[in-house]
């Protein structure tokens, strides 16, 4: 037995060795144009090999046992290939999906990274600014410089304002952080969408007054209740309607309307600010995105984070925040999931 085996041994090597090698390079090829034919070729090179071998060691002779050896292969074969094919498919379609998801991830970390950069720049030159007169106006008061008491009660309100300002600025990057923080922790209670509007449209009402713009709320005691954080979504419904109001012409109205779609709340803004760039639409919500009439120091509080910390806030309670182009302007439309129709509780049983 033994004898036979050191008999055969060379001779199967001889007539499998080619076939393996040219089974290898084969593979070696396939493996940068196709996962499925490498892990064909990866199945088949085995039984071609075995298959070389066996027919070597027979000695290119008809034999039962040869006969045997070819079925055993054809059926190993039969099993092994397709299966082979399907893993490769299936490993074909994962190695595309991880580079898709990877390059998308990639685009999002780019995203995020020139945001911020824009960010911080825009950020730096808005506090420098009001930072450098205050530091000349207090100047000028500590070297005496301005003496009379209306010039210096002048000077104050000026100072008064400013620290305003940057004080708004300040609370927006702290929303903002809070608005996107992972570990946010919302406390839902049943709000009506109708009472939080009307709050908002009340304390933005002599802003808009004195811009010379009207405010529309159409219906508010119809619009539907959603379980949502008080506090948070007054912010988002209030930062909507503070952007309608500062990008509307005088003589314009902004309107809001709300309703229930598909068991989902939507709220709606629309303003007469004349529409957005379509190249802009997709970044309106970008942190630290301005658009091409950047936003100066001087045109109001806050950072220019309002829009980001509305979509923020809708995310978290499971909503959404888009912007379309229509009519006169622009529409925003919030959406927030579990809307019903029947009243909600008061504020105070709510908080309770």
């Amino acid at each position: 037995m033994l004898g036979e085996l050191a008999r055969a041994a060379p001779l199967a090597l001889v007539f499998a060795l080619p076939v393996a090698v040219v089974g290898g390079l084969l593979l070696h090829r396939m493996r940068r144009r196709s996962i499925t034919a490498a892990m064909t070729t990866l199945a088949l090179v085995p039984l071609a090999a075995a298959l070389g071998g066996v027919v070597g060691v027979s000695g290119l002779m008809y034999t039962p046992q040869l006969v045997g050896t070819i079925a055993v292969c054809v059926v190993v074969g039969l099993v092994t290939v397709p299966t082979a094919w399907w893993l490769g498919s299936r490993f074909a379609r994962d190695a595309l999906w991880q580079r898709e998801a990877s390059a998308a991830e990639l685009e999002t970390v780019r995203r995020a990274e020139t945001a911020r950069r824009e960010l911080v720049a825009w950020m730096s030159h808005d506090l420098r600014s009001p930072l450098a007169g205050i530091r000349g106006m207090t100047d000028a008061l500590a070297e005496g410089v301005v003496r009379e008491p209306a010039e210096v009660a002048d000077y104050l309100a000026r100072i008064r304002r400013e620290s305003d300002r940057m004080a708004c600025m300040v609370e927006d990057l702290f929303q903002l952080s809070r608005a996107t923080s992972a570990g946010l922790s919302l406390r839902l209670v049943p709000v009506a969408l109708g009472e939080l509007v009307s709050d908002a449209v009340a304390t933005d009402a002599p802003a808009a007054e004195a811009a010379g713009v009207r405010i529309d709320a159409e219906d508010p005691d119809a619009w539907p209740v959603v379980p949502g954080s008080d506090a948070e979504l007054t912010r988002a419904i209030r930062n909507l309607l503070t952007n309608a109001i500062r990008h509307t012409p005088a003589g314009e109205r902004v309107v809001l309307s709300g309703g229930v779609r598909e068991g989902r709340a939507w709220l709606r803004v629309q303003d007469g600010c004349g529409g957005i760039p379509e190249e802009d639409l997709d970044r309106v919500f970008d942190v630290g995105f301005r658009g091409s009439t950047a936003r100066t120091p001087g045109e109001g509080p806050g950072a220019g984070l309002g829009l980001a910390i509305a979509r923020a806030i809708a995310e978290a309670h499971g909503g959404s925040l888009e912007v379309r182009n229509h009519g006169p302007g622009c529409l925003f439309e919030l959406q927030l999931p579990g809307a019903r129709a029947e009243p909600a509780p008061s504020r105070a049983a709510a908080q309770a």
